[in-house]
């Protein structure tokens, strides 16, 4: 994770309206449910352990068994997660997004 919320991991261009960017490095998704509206989760996925890959059709896609997680939640919406991902805090700062 970044070690303070003024270290950018992204930015705004990086993140499609309905979709996400996950950033394998700080084990994060950022998504944009709608335009201007920024949330973030953790990239672990709380069934196995693997780190989600993709966004896609509105949703937060782990590879190793197909759970699925919304984007404007990270709630489940199919697989076998047991709950969602984990809510992380997120900041934008004109062009840059941060997560703490």
């Amino acid at each position: 994770m970044s070690s303070s919320e003024s270290d950018p991991i992204a930015s705004v261009a990086d993140v499609p309206v309905g979709g996400g960017l996950v950033v394998q490095a700080e084990q994060v998704v950022i998504t944009q449910p709608s335009e201007g509206e920024f949330k973030a989760f953790s990239a672990v996925c709380p069934h196995q352990g693997c780190l989600v890959t993709d966004v896609r059709d509105g949703e937060i896609v782990c590879p190793c068994h197909g759970s699925r997680f919304t984007v404007d939640t990270g709630d489940v919406v199919g697989g076998p997660a047991p709950r969602g991902l984990e809510e992380r805090q997120v900041t934008v700062t004109g062009d840059a997004i941060a997560v703490a």
